[in-house]
């Protein structure tokens, strides 16, 4: 199941890193044409995990090895653009460390759990769910960084949300970690 179309549209995630990265070396092209191609870009290639998650219970094509690739490929994309924004100087990196620490921390956990069998206690929760979706407004406000038609800010809007984000992102990770702690408890003895 390595190549089937869900699995495909997640290989798609990971292949959009470097070129959602590359936008910003462009040469010829305006800052603000680099925030629009980077911000479809993204926009686009995160309705993939909608899709792929879609796709793969539609077309009766899940797999083991798409359950793994799918969060991996989340995190790869989120992680990669949350760089890209450090770097351009739209997201404070104390934002940043939160965010992929969490995802280092929670995704380590999750593998002990599933060695030890216990992966129903850590396993996804709205919070998480919660997380992401804030994340996936804030970083295309952040990476567009103008005001689409005059209206709204993108960047004071972004700012917002990817600190909700961090917020959200500590909730969770707090939760799992309760949820881990007795198991957690019972092994270190």
């Amino acid at each position: 199941m390595f190549f089937n179309l869900p699995t495909l549209l997640t290989w798609a995630r990971i292949v959009a890193i470097p070129l959602i990265v590359g936008v910003f070396y462009l040469e010829g092209v305006s800052a603000v044409q680099q925030n629009l191609i980077a911000t479809v870009m993204f926009i686009v290639f995160a309705l993939t995990d909608w899709a792929d998650g879609y796709l793969a219970r539609k077309l009766n094509q899940t797999s083991a090895f798409g359950a793994f690739l799918d969060p991996v490929a989340d995190k790869f994309l989120v992680c990669a653009s949350l760089l890209v924004l450090v770097h351009l100087d739209r997201a404070d990196v104390f934002v940043a460390l939160i965010i992929i620490g969490r995802e280092i921390a929670i995704s380590s956990l999750r593998e002990w759990m599933a060695i030890i069998g216990a992966t129903k206690s850590v396993a996804v929760h709205m919070v998480g769910k919660a997380k992401t979706m804030v994340q996936m407004i804030a970083i295309p406000f952040l990476l567009y960084d103008g005001r689409p038609l005059g209206l709204i800010d993108t960047h004071v809007w972004g700012t917002w949300l990817i600190w909700i984000s961090a917020v959200l992102t500590i909730w969770s990770m707090v939760y799992y970690l309760k949820k881990a702690l007795p198991e957690i408890r019972a092994r270190s003895r």
